[in-house]
């Protein structure tokens, strides 16, 4: 699962996804991927914005949403300015990749995240 709010990047990651042979839902806020996150199939991984927008829900909260739901679920978080937070508020085993990233630095990321924690893609 994507979480980006801004329209242009998801689309763009959502693509750079796709073409390394994902499957990906995305969604660009908290509350909508909050809704996706609460149904079958469960995704395997979230990489998520931490700043959402104008968003009530933040990157941080909906991790933790996803670690409810799934303990096994890798979470790839992505910021441009809130990587000194990540320690206090990141879920456990989860990685940060600060903006700007080229999209095979997110590929590199979460597949090593999917293969470290033996979560097959989907």
């Amino acid at each position: 699962m994507l979480v980006e709010d801004e329209d242009l990047l998801r689309e763009m990651l959502e693509e750079t996804l796709i073409e390394a042979g994902y499957g990906v839902v995305s969604a660009a806020s908290g509350e909508a991927a909050t809704n996706l996150l609460s149904r079958p199939p469960l995704p395997r991984a979230l990489v998520a914005d931490i700043n959402l927008g104008r968003a009530r829900m933040d990157g941080w909260e909906l991790a933790r949403i996803a670690r409810q739901n799934d303990p096994g679920c890798v979470i790839l978080y992505v910021s441009g300015d809130s990587a000194h937070r990540w320690a206090a508020n990141g879920v456990p085993r989860s990685v940060l990749l600060a903006k700007p990233f080229a999209p095979a630095q997110l590929v590199e990321e979460i597949s090593s995240l999917l293969l470290r924690c033996g979560a097959a893609p989907r």
